[in-house]
């Protein structure tokens, strides 16, 4: 059985995905391929020994994998999820029992402000306080026919999901943060190289970029670190339930490295950032998009 520290060929991927499509949010039941979050390869060293973390869009995808990664170097942890993803929810949350930490589980919609201050409030009431914050859940929805497609109210639900719910979470876990907290928030290729169906969103990966460099400045005299990692294609349920079949079926290829990315191969930078080893770390970014090029 190998390990996330095993040397590969980085150019092999274990399946391509097939031409699908699911409704949104997806499953993580209905990919095909199904997704590797770790559950089977993910070894802890106890980087995180007595964190508590919150992580948004926990369920599934990335967010499974930094829960899945998180637990078995030691943290605890509560998961922010759409109450339609209750049973990869439950999931995740198992797979964090299963490495004997503690995981709690918190339905809702993180569009709305008081639940994301709830959220917070919950963390530091079930897990005795927060030191790690992932802001990780998002919403797309490709629009081939651009700007023209993209309604007002999609535009709200992407901006209020990526954007406003990030500004929330942090005003609200800032006063709870102790010296040597981390907040790291999920931004994307999209940021820098954006594509057009996909317009709403990367504009709110880019403000993502922006936010999370103005508020490490902001936070760095209390010790509270603040980063992003910047996936590329990454295969998560997400994208048979927001991109046409075909786009589904070729997604990855694009990279230099010819493949989609699992998401048990993003976790790792977010132990990372989110660990003593990154304490001399701050605004920064971490790409993690298969050789896809940042400015």
């Amino acid at each position: 059985m190998t390990d996330q520290t095993t040397p590969q060929d980085p150019t092999v991927a274990d399946a391509q995905p097939d031409a699908q499509t699911q409704d949104h949010p997806g499953h993580e039941a209905d990919l095909g391929p199904r997704a590797d979050h770790g559950e089977e390869s993910y070894r802890g060293t106890g980087r995180l020994e007595g964190r508590r973390a919150l992580i948004t869009g926990g369920d599934s995808g990335i967010g499974r994998a930094v829960a899945i990664a998180f637990s078995r170097e030691g943290a605890d942890v509560l998961l922010s999820y759409l109450p339609e993803e209750e049973d990869d929810a439950q999931e995740t949350a198992r797979l964090v029992r299963e490495a004997g930490r503690t995981a709690v589980t918190v339905p809702g919609d993180i569009t709305d402000e008081q639940h994301c201050t709830s959220l917070v409030q919950r963390c530091v009431d079930e897990l005795g306080g927060l030191d790690v914050l992932v802001n990780n859940a998002a919403y797309q929805m490709a629009q081939p026919g651009g700007i023209a497609d993209i309604t007002t109210e999609q535009l709200d639900r992407v901006m209020k999901t990526n954007v406003y719910a990030m500004f929330w979470l942090c005003k609200a876990a800032v006063p709870h943060l102790q010296p040597g907290s981390s907040i790291i928030n999920t931004s994307s290729i999209q940021a820098y190289d954006p594509s057009p169906p996909l317009l709403d969103y990367a504009t709110t990966k880019a403000a993502i970029v922006n936010f999370t460099r103005g508020l490490a400045a902001m936070l760095a005299d209390k010790g509270v670190r603040v980063n992003t990692v910047a996936p590329g294609p990454i295969w998560t349920p997400l994208i048979p339930a927001t991109m046409p079949p075909d786009e589904v079926e070729d997604f990855g290829s694009q990279t230099p490295l010819g493949r989609v990315a699992q998401p048990a191969e993003v976790a790792p930078a977010f132990v990372f950032l989110a660990s003593a080893e990154a304490g001399y770390i701050t605004g920064e970014r971490i790409g993690v998009a298969g050789g896809m090029p940042f400015p």
